[in-house]
Order: C-alpha cells, then sequence, then structure tokens
C-alpha cells in the first residue's frame, strides 16, 4: 500500500487521457463522418472523391492498432501522457467516423426527401432531417468510446503512452510483485466502474 497514492494519481491520469482523447475527437469525428456517408456524399464525383478518400484513410488509420500508434508518438514527441492521448484521438476519430457514417446511411429517407421538397439547402437537409435521427446512436457510441479508450490507456502505457500502464511495466521490470498485484487490482476496478457507468448512461439515453 505504500505507493497507493501514487498509483491513484496515475489512474486518475489515466481516466483523463482517455476521457481528452474522446472529447477532443468528437468535433472532427462529426466532419468526418458526415463526409463520409455514402448517401450524403453521392451527388456528383467530386464529392464521391471525398467520400472514397475519407474511407480509404480511416480505414487504413483504424488497421493500426493503438498500441502501434502510442510507439509512433513516443518515438515522435517523446514519452508520456501526450502520447498517449494522441494514440487514442487519431484511433478514436477513424472508429467512430466508421460507426457514425454507417448510422448516417442507415437513416429513414422519407424525412430528407420531406425536407429536400421544400427546397431547403444541404445544411438544412442535414441538420433538420439528419441529426434528429443520429443523434442517441452517436451519443451511445461516443460514451462506448470513451469506455474502450479507458481500457487502451492502461495498455498503451506500457509502451510509454503514461498513466498506470507506465507504472505497472516499471514495477514489473524490477520484480516487485505485491506493487503490479496492487496496481492489477486497481486497474480493474476502475474499468469495472466506468463499464459500469457507461452501462447506466446508455440505458438513461434510451
Amino acid at each position: 500500500m505504500a505507493i497507493f497514492d501514487e498509483a491513484l494519481f496515475a489512474i486518475i491520469e489515466t481516466v483523463y487521457i482517455a476521457l481528452i482523447a474522446t472529447l477532443v475527437s468528437i468535433p472532427i469525428t462529426l466532419i468526418v463522418s458526415f463526409a463520409s456517408a455514402r448517401n450524403l456524399m453521392n451527388e456528383n464525383k467530386f464529392t464521391l472523391f471525398i467520400y472514397a478518400t475519407l474511407r480509404l484513410i480511416s480505414n487504413f488509420v483504424r488497421s493500426i492498432e493503438p498500441l502501434i500508434w502510442a510507439i509512433i508518438f513516443s518515438v515522435w514527441i517523446g514519452i508520456g501522457p501526450y502520447a498517449g492521448m494522441l494514440a487514442l484521438l487519431i484511433h478514436s476519430i477513424a472508429s467512430n467516423a466508421k460507426l457514425y457514417s454507417e448510422a448516417i446511411e442507415s437513416i429513414e429517407e422519407g424525412p430528407v426527401e420531406a425536407i429536400s421538397a421544400t427546397g431547403a439547402n444541404k445544411i438544412q437537409i442535414i441538420w433538420y432531417a439528419v441529426v434528429p435521427q443520429i443523434i442517441l446512436p452517436f451519443l451511445s457510441f461516443t460514451i462506448y468510446r470513451w469506455d474502450i479508450n479507458v481500457r487502451m490507456a492502461t495498455i498503451i502505457g506500457l509502451v510509454g503512452g503514461g498513466g498506470i500502464g507506465t507504472m505497472l511495466i516499471q514495477y514489473q521490470g524490477l520484480a516487485q510483485w505485491h506493487e503490479v498485484g496492487l496496481i492489477v487490482i486497481m486497474i480493474a476496478l476502475v474499468v469495472w466502474i466506468m463499464d459500469y457507468i457507461s452501462t447506466k448512461i446508455r440505458q438513461a439515453i434510451y
């Protein structure tokens, strides 16, 4: 228990790494997801080119695990929580963009046609016909992503991404197994608490 205070600070840092990565990803993901939805980008060849390009980039970024991105950013900008946050951020954008865009592509076309018939422009169509249909799935996906990021923030700490993972690998390397046991128990508790909270929030949304 001598390292409890240090471990508590590290686990709070881990949760904040995941939270900041999730929050910063939201506005970028929204823009990318709307531009990655085929039903909104099939007007001409230029918009289809944007759609195909963004899909290709997001598929590439998503195919690389956050652990690998954490290694890349740790080498690029140095070991620490900032590198871990950037790794989670870029993977969150790519992963949520796919979920968001698929939610947009599965909307009911009736409201879109009705708003279009009034002479509304593209922005008005999206705001009044698309957004009301996707806001609840978007909230659910985002909360679930924060839950995933908390777990991943622990793993990327093992390669220099900061937080509790970095502390875990240090004590494991010194073979201080009692300290390692405490850290593992704290990680398990935090993951369980986050899973419980995210589940309750998603249930309240729906």
